[in-house]
Parts: structure tokens; sequence; C-alpha cells
């Protein structure tokens, strides 16, 4: 290999999300952990089962984050909050990219359905 030439690198090619269709994504029921009403209703379409990526759907409602992992999320739909256990609230719209520590706690406020697309960091 020439001096000047790089390697080519492996790209795994995730599908635009905002070009999937509703139908497109699986249904995953209730979120666990449900605060109040209404129930939130929770779809996801993994792409890779590692590293963990895909879209995830929550409609309006309450419900405890349950992801353990550190995840890096990009919204490409909706209005959210997420109340940190430490205090914190993070207002988040399609757009906005948010990155989550390992073991973050808290709950999401969901205010207009959401829909991100993310990936989870293997330990």
């Amino acid at each position: 290999m020439d001096s000047g030439t790089l390697p080519k690198a492996k790209i795994t090619i995730i599908k635009a999300p905002h070009k999937l269709a509703a139908a497109d994504i699986d249904d995953k029921g209730p979120a666990g952990l449900p605060i109040g009403e209404p129930i939130v209703k929770l779809r996801s379409k993994p792409y890779h089962a590692m590293p963990k990526t895909g879209v995830w759907e929550a409609t309006p409602g309450k419900f405890r984050r349950q992801v353990k992992e550190a995840e890096f999320a990009h919204f490409v739909a909706g209005r959210c909050k997420f109340h940190h256990d430490g205090g914190e609230t993070l207002e988040i719209e399609a757009g906005d990219a948010v990155f989550f520590p390992a073991n973050t706690n808290g709950v999401w406020e969901i205010i207009e359905t959401a829909r991100k697309t993310y990936f989870i960091v293997p330990e």
C-alpha cells in the first residue's frame, strides 16, 4: 500500500429513519415503568444486534428510563423532556443529539410523539 493511501474502512449504512413509515417500526407495546396516564406506547426497529442501533419511537406520556448502557441518540421527530434523577431537565426536540452516560436514570416525558435513532455503547 502506498504511504499516501489509507486503507478502506468498513462502513455500516443505516437507512434514513425519517423515511420509515409508522408501519415499518415494530410495536413493542406499553413502556415499562409507566408514570400516570396516558401510558406510553413504544415502537422500535433494531438494525444490528451488536452494536445495538436502531430507531425508537414513543407516544405522549411519562415512564422511567430503563437502558443501563451508555447511549447516543439523534432525535428526528417530536418533542420530549428527560428529567434526570439528579435534578436536571433536558428539553429535547427534533434535530437534537443527546449522549446518556451508562446508568443514567430519570423520567421520560414525551410531549409530542418522539422518534430517535440510537446507538447503545457496548460495555
